[in-house]
C-alpha cells in the first residue's frame, strides 16, 4: 500500500524512479581484541578494504575530471597516494599483528594519530593533508565495516536522491542525466538545495520531516515537485497516473518554448529583462535553452566548493571567460565570493559562530582576506574583455563597505593595465540589497553604485528576524508582506531617481504571485532559476503596467500578507 508524505514543493516537475539514499552510515564500532591466530585474516580484510576504496576513489576521480576538469579532480589523486603510503599503511598492519587490534580499531587509532600530527604543523600545505587523511580514513573504515559511504558524484543510473539535507557541495555534484529528483527531511523553498534543484530543472520536495525513515535503498518513489507530495511504495495505477501527468507537463513545456526568442514586455508595451541564476559555467546551457536575456546572478562560491584548496586566478579566469563568451553580448552579473552562513569551506579557517548568517560571511570575510578577494577580482577583470560583465558585491551593510570593495577592484584594474593586461572599460559595479539597513539607505547607496540587485532570500529573513532554514519560524517567511514591499519600493525609487537600474535575484523574482507586484513597483530586471523564465515571460505578457502600479500601491497600504495575496488573486481571476 502506498503512502503519501507531505513536504514543500521546491522545484516543479514529476520524478518517478528508485531511491538513492544519501544518508551517511553509522561508523561506530566496538573496540575488541582479536586472537593472534586471526591476525592474518584481519590484515587481509584491511587490504581488501584498501583495494575497494581505491576502486571507489578512482571512479569518483574520473567522474570529477569529466564533469569539472582535471584541476578539480586533482584532490582525488592525492587521496589515492594516501592509500599507497607505507608510513600510514604499515603502522595499521603492525597494530593488527603485534598488538591484536581489530582492523577498524587499528585504522581509527592510526588515522587519528596522523591527523593530530598534521594539524599541529606550522606548514599550511601539511595541515591541509590532515583533511585528506580524514576523508580517506573514513572511506576505508566504511568499507571495513561493510557500510559504504554514499557519493552523489558516482551515480550512474536514474535515481531520486533521498537525504536529511543536501549541502551546496552535494548539489554541485549532481548530474541531472541520472538524478531525476530529490527529497529531503529539512529545508524550505529558499534553502540552497531547493535553489540548485530549480537551477538544474529537477523536481524536488523538501521539509518532509521524516522521508529518510520511510524509505530503503532501491524503493520506487514518486516526487511531485509542484504539490510537495512524495509517494512511497506507489501502485502501478499511481505510477501510470503520474506518468500521464509528466507527459502533460512536458507538452506545456514545449508550448512555452515558443516564447524562447521573444522580448519580455507587458501588455501595454513596457519592457523588462528576464535573467537567470547560475552556480557553475555548465549551467549556461540551461539558461540559453530557456531564452533568458542574461545572467542576473552567477553564484561564484560554487567554484570554491568540492575541493581542498582555493581556486587559482587562472582557474577562475577560465570559468568566468567560459560564461561570458557563451553568453556573447548578454549581460552577466557575477556575485563575488559569498562564503559563510550555510556555505563553508573545509580548507578555510572560518570561526565557529552562534549566528553564522549574521556573522563573518560574504563581503565581510572577503575584505578581511584581501589576498583571496584580489585573486577573484583580478580573474574577473581579466575575463571582462570576453563579454558583458557586471560585478556585484554581496551582503553590503554600509556605504563604507562598498567603497572599500570598489577601491580594491580599481586597484586590481590599475595593476593589470600597468602590466599590459586588457581590461574592459565598461564594467558596472553594484551591490546586492539583502540587509534592511541598505534598503533604508538606498538613496545614499544609489549615488555611488551602478545598480542594485535585491536578494530577497536574505532580505526577508533579516526583515522579519526569521531564519529561513528554521521550519519553526517558516510562517514568517512572507515575500508578499507590505513591510517587505515598502522596502523594495524604497530601493527601486531611490535607484530610478539616480537613473540607475534595479534587478532582483532572490526566489521572489520568479514567484507567480510576486511578479505582478514587482512589475507594478517598477522592477527593471527579474533573475530566477532558468526553468522559471518562460513561465514568467508568459505571465508578464498578460499584465498591464498601469494596472499593476495601482495593485502594488494598494498592496503596500494593506495591513498584512494575506490581504496582499488575496488582492493579487482577485486581479488574476478578474483578468
Amino acid at each position: 500500500m502506498s503512502k503519501i508524505l507531505k513536504g514543500i514543493g521546491a522545484s516543479d516537475g514529476i520524478a518517478i524512479s528508485k531511491v538513492y539514499s544519501l544518508v551517511e552510515p553509522d561508523l561506530n564500532f566496538t573496540e575488541t581484541s582479536i586472537d593472534s591466530s586471526a591476525s592474518a585474516e584481519e590484515v587481509q580484510k584491511f587490504k581488501d578494504s584498501i583495494h575497494k576504496t581505491k576502486v571507489e576513489i578512482t571512479k569518483i576521480r574520473n567522474h570529477a575530471e569529466e564533469a569539472v576538469g582535471p584541476e578539480h579532480a586533482a584532490i582525488f589523486d592525492a587521496h589515492l597516494l594516501v592509500l599507497e603510503d607505507p608510513e600510514l599503511i604499515t603502522p595499521i598492519e603492525e597494530k593488527i599483528t603485534d598488538q591484536s587490534y581489530s582492523a577498524p580499531q587499528a585504522l581509527a587509532e592510526t588515522r587519528d594519530e596522523f591527523v593530530t600530527m598534521f594539524e599541529s604543523m606550522d606548514n599550511e600545505y601539511m595541515r591541509e593533508r590532515a583533511a585528506d587523511i580524514k576523508d580517506v580514513g573514513k572511506r576505508i573504515l566504511a568499507n571495513l565495516l561493510d557500510r559504504p559511504l554514499p557519493n552523489p558524484a558516482s551515480i550512474d543510473e536514474e535515481v531520486v536522491i533521498v537525504a536529511d539535507d543536501l549541502t551546496p557541495s552535494d548539489t554541485a555534484q549532481l548530474d541531472k542525466q541520472f538524478v531525476k529528483g530529490f527529497v529531503t527531511n529539512i529545508g524550505g523553498r529558499t534553502s540552497h538545495s531547493a535553489i540548485m534543484a530549480r537551477t538544474l530543472e529537477i523536481p524536488a520536495v523538501v521539509g518532509t520531516k521524516g522521508v529518510t525513515d520511510e524509505i530503503t535503498e532501491g524503493d520506487m518513489i514518486i516526487v511531485d515537485g509542484e504539490k510537495g507530495d512524495v509517494i512511497v511504495g506507489a501502485t502501478e495505477k499511481e505510477i501510470k497516473a503520474y506518468e500521464i501527468k509528466a507527459e502533460e507537463l512536458d507538452r506545456e513545456r514545449q508550448e512555452l518554448l515558443k516564447l524562447k526568442d521573444d522580448e519580455t514586455t507587458t501588455s501595454d508595451g513596457i519592457k523588462v529583462e528576464l535573467g537567470a541564476n547560475i552556480g557553475t559555467p555548465e549551467d549556461v546551457e540551461i539558461v540559453l535553452e530557456n531564452g533568458a536575456e542574461g545572467i542576473g546572478l552567477f553564484r561564484t562560491e560554487f567554484l570554491y566548493m568540492g575541493r581542498n584548496e582555493l581556486p587559482t586566478e587562472d582557474e577562475q579566469y577560465e570559468s568566468y571567460k567560459a560564461v561570458l563568451e557563451r553568453m556573447e553580448d548578454k549581460p552577466v552579473v557575477v556575485r563575488t565570493i559569498d562564503i559563510g552562513g550555510d556555505k563553508e569551506l573545509s580548507y578555510l579557517d572560518m570561526p565557529k559562530e552562534l549566528n553564522p548568517f549574521l556573522g563573518y560571511r560574504a563581503i565581510r570575510m572577503a575584505l578581511d582576506n584581501k589576498n583571496l578577494f584580489r585573486t577573484q577580482l583580478r580573474a574577473l577583470l581579466r575575463a571582462s574583455v570576453h563579454g558583458h560583465l557586471k560585478v556585484m558585491f554581496p551582503m553590503i551593510a554600509t556605504v563604507e563597505e562598498f567603497e572599500e570593495a570598489k577601491a580594491l577592484l580599481i586597484e586590481c584594474r590599475d595593476e593589470l593595465k600597468a602590466d599590459g593586461v586588457d581590461v574592459s572599460d565598461d564594467i558596472e559595479v553594484g551591490i546586492m540589497v539583502e540587509i534592511p539597513s541598505t534598503a533604508v539607505l538606498a538613496d545614499e547607496f544609489a549615488k555611488v553604485v551602478d545598480f542594485f540587485s535585491i536578494g530577497t532570500n536574505d532580505l526577508i529573513q533579516y526583515t522579519f528576524a526569521a531564519d529561513r532554514m528554521n521550519e519553526n519560524v517558516s510562517y514568517l517567511y512572507q515575500p508578499y508582506h507590505p513591510a517587505l514591499l515598502r522596502l523594495i519600493h524604497n530601493v527601486i525609487k531611490a535607484a530610478h531617481d539616480q537613473d540607475k537600474w534595479v534587478g532582483m535575484c532572490g526566489e521572489m523574482a520568479g514567484d507567480k504571485t510576486a511578479i505582478p507586484l514587482l512589475v507594478g513597483l517598477g522592477l527593471d530586471e527579474f533573475s530566477m532559476s532558468a526553468g522559471s523564465v518562460l513561465k514568467a515571460r508568459q505571465q508578464i505578457a498578460d499584465l498591464k503596467k498601469t494596472d499593476m502600479e495601482q495593485l502594488a500601491d494598494t498592496a503596500m497600504r494593506s495591513p498584512k500578507s494575506d490581504t496582499v495575496t488575496a488582492l493579487v488573486k482577485e486581479y488574476t481571476e478578474r483578468s
